[in-house]
């Protein structure tokens, strides 16, 4: 480790102007990072551990204001101008965004969104930046990269997106890589894959990492030192040797201790069948090269049958790409599909029709994975929450939307007078809460849950895990759970259907799923999920050999 720091935030202050007031998001945060060193930076949703590095970066949202010091080597950041400022982010200093597809423009293919930094900072001609894009993918390792670097980003997997983006971030060779949550959206084993690339890349590269994350199992074996961070401060720093071994803090020693509890039990086999499906296909058709027009079929889901009963909980795991969260959208009529869906004793599939559609959609309400790019940024909190409650109870004054959207965000644990906050004034985690609660207003009967905890971190999941089980015995409910973590699934969901590339591999009750899994796929699932620190250490001796080596 260089003796000299590369980057240094001294007494940095980060606030947002409200229609509230004034909202102190940052308060007085030192930290120093060193030449080749991975640096993490843990602590809840809300804690204020991306603001730190937004507003390093000089990417505060426009009501936000930053004051003290950020510097890159003898480089000050903080009041620097945007032009100057673009001399180093996204060339000496770059950042890997949490949430990738609301990063990456849907309009443009991502050879061509790589592209533009290496034209622009690089100073190449477009042939040579697409020359050196395909060598980026192929050094991120995604598979097929002549035919991928022309995708759009809807076409590619979770995991292939956070790919594109250390592929950009890296585009220029940076002194310094700032990865926000970069795991966060990822299964398991794509997880461990991205952190080994990252160990890789930077033992190669000889790159600093500051890695945010609110999720400290990965930290222990990925980072050199960690700052733990709770209401916009740091509360303890150190080797991420002694955090683990022996934290100090009473904060740190929680969020050591957090982990989903309990598990739901069974419903009865004579439950009311709310929802069925019967051998549901979904096939998307992708295009071929840029020049050769031909166009191909993938089978995103393939014949898949389930059935979900009053106060069910279904929880569909399985890897990024594994056709769980297109099953999930082709059960609500949210994409074409081919098969059966049965909704209380009626057929809807290929319904169509404002007059059909709009009964289903106040029952059928479903979270999205990326609460970002499924909150619209022009409404606030409060209107985002009672949107559904315009259409389907128009005769409810102003006054009462008020008070059901008080009701909803109490449910999910926010604040009611942060409702006139918009959504870039919230923290991604916050977002999430907010996504379940436009879901839950409207008090229906299914509602399907894509990714609903990615974005949180372990002590909020166990609080969204107990809000997930009261609502749904208060209102009735039943879920469909998505989700890549298994914890999760394991505390909230009482029936278990794995996904692989399409196929349902296994199904059947929670505990004899994890208890005693029956095919391969499964115990590897299960193997990588429970043992992620066995992985990453192993991803962590593999860079150190390269190093070595180097």
């Amino acid at each position: 480790m260089a003796a000299e720091p590369i980057f240094t935030i001294r007494d940095l202050r980060v606030s947002f102007d409200t229609p509230d007031g004034t909202v102190d998001a940052v308060n007085g945060v030192d930290m120093t990072v060193h030449s080749g060193e991975t640096v993490a930076v843990v602590g809840e949703s809300g804690s204020g551990k991306s603001q730190v590095m937004m507003a390093a970066m000089g990417l505060l949202a426009s009501n936000g204001s930053a004051s003290g010091s950020a510097r890159y080597r003898d480089r000050e950041l903080i009041g620097m101008p945007g032009r100057r400022l673009n001399e180093i982010r996204g060339n000496k200093v770059t950042m890997i965004f949490q949430e990738p597809m609301t990063s990456l423009d849907p309009l443009y293919t991502i050879g061509r969104q790589m592209a533009e930094p290496l034209m622009v900072h690089g100073g190449m001609t477009a042939q040579q930046a697409r020359a050196r894009a395909l060598e980026l993918l192929r050094l991120v390792q995604i598979p097929d990269p002549e035919r991928r670097i022309d995708s759009y980003p809807h076409e590619l997997s979770g995991g292939q997106r956070q790919r594109v983006m250390i592929a950009m971030a890296l585009s220029n060779d940076p002194d310094l890589l700032i990865a926000d949550e970069p795991t966060t959206a990822l299964d398991v084993t794509i997880q461990a894959e991205i952190l080994g690339l990252l160990a890789e890349l930077q033992a190669r590269l000889g790159m600093a990492i500051i890695f945010i994350t609110h999720d400290l199992g990965i930290v222990e074996a990925f980072a050199d030192r960690v700052y733990v961070m709770r209401k916009g401060q740091v509360v303890e720093e150190g080797a991420a040797a002694d955090i683990f071994a022996a934290p100090r803090h009473d904060y740190t020693r929680m969020l050591l201790a957090a982990e989903p509890e309990g598990s739901k039990p069974p419903v009865s086999g004579d439950a009311d069948i709310l929802l069925s499906a019967d051998n549901v296909s979904v096939t998307f058709l992708r295009r071929g090269g840029l020049l050769s027009g031909r166009r191909f079929e993938v089978r995103a889901v393939r014949d898949v049958g389930l059935t979900l009963r009053r106060r069910q909980t279904i929880g569909i795991v399985g890897e990024s790409g594994s056709g769980k969260s297109t099953l999930g959208r082709a059960l609500l009529q949210l994409i074409p599909s081919e098969g059966r869906v049965v909704f209380q004793g009626r057929e809807i599939s290929g319904v169509s029709g404002r007059k059909e559609i709009l009964p289903l959609r106040r029952n059928l309400q479903m979270v999205f994975q990326d609460p970002y790019g499924s909150l619209s940024p022009r409404l606030t909190a409060g209107e985002i929450v009672t949107e559904g409650l315009l259409v389907h109870e128009p005769e409810l004054t102003a006054k009462q939307r008020d008070e059901r959207a008080v009701q909803a965000l109490r449910e999910v644990g926010l604040d009611p007078a942060s409702r006139n906050r918009f959504p870039h004034e919230f923290s991604g985690g916050q977002r999430q809460r907010i996504a379940i609660a436009r879901a839950i207003v409207l008090k229906p009967k299914v509602v399907v849950l894509d990714e609903p905890t990615s974005a949180l971190d372990r002590s909020v999941q166990k609080q969204i895990i107990v809000l997930l089980r009261e609502i749904q015995e208060r209102y009735d409910l039943s879920f469909i759970f998505i989700s890549h973590d298994l914890a999760v699934v394991r505390a909230l969901a009482d029936y278990v259907v794995v996904m692989r590339t399409g196929d349902i591999v296994e199904q059947g009750p929670t505990e004899e799923i994890f208890g005693n899994p029956q095919s391969d796929y499964t115990k590897a699932l299960m193997e990588a999920a429970f043992d992620l620190k066995t992985v990453l250490s192993r991803q962590a001796e593999r860079a150190r050999a390269l190093e070595a080596g180097a």
